[in-house]
C-alpha cells in the first residue's frame, strides 16, 4: 500500500479483512485448522500518505478502526518530484486512438 500511495501520489485507505475460524459454518473445515480461535485472515488495514508515511497501523490480529488526521497539503507536497498525472497531460506529446475494428484474437506468423 506504501507503494500505491507513492507511485499515485495519493492517501491510500487500505481496509483488509480479519476473519477467525469461528466466524465460519461447522460444515466447513478450513486447511488452517478447525479450533475456533484459529485466524484464518491476519487483517493488516493500514492508512498511508502520499509521501509514503504510515499514519495508522497496520492493524493486524484483531478487529478495530483506523483514524488517521489527513493533512491535505502533503497531496501538493508529494507532486513537487513527481505529478502522476499532470506530466502525462501533453497533448503536444501524447496522444490516444482507439481503433474499433474488428480483430482475430489469435494471429500465427511463420
Amino acid at each position: 500500500m506504501r507503494h500505491v500511495a507513492v507511485e499515485g501520489r495519493c492517501f491510500v485507505l487500505s481496509a483488509n479483512q480479519y476473519l477467525c475460524r469461528d466466524a465460519l459454518p461447522a460444515d466447513l473445515h478450513p486447511v488452517q485448522g478447525d479450533a475456533p480461535d484459529t485466524v484464518l485472515i491476519a487483517g493488516g488495514s493500514v492508512i498511508v500518505s502520499p509521501l509514503d508515511e504510515v499514519l495508522a497501523g497496520p492493524l493486524r490480529n484483531g478487529e478495530g478502526v483506523l483514524t488517521a488526521t489527513l493533512d491535505l497539503d502533503d497531496l501538493a507536497r508529494a507532486r513537487f518530484d513527481f505529478d502522476a498525472t499532470g506530466h502525462y497531460a501533453r497533448p503536444d506529446v501524447f496522444a490516444l486512438h482507439v481503433d474499433e475494428s474488428a480483430r482475430a484474437a489469435v494471429t500465427h506468423h511463420s
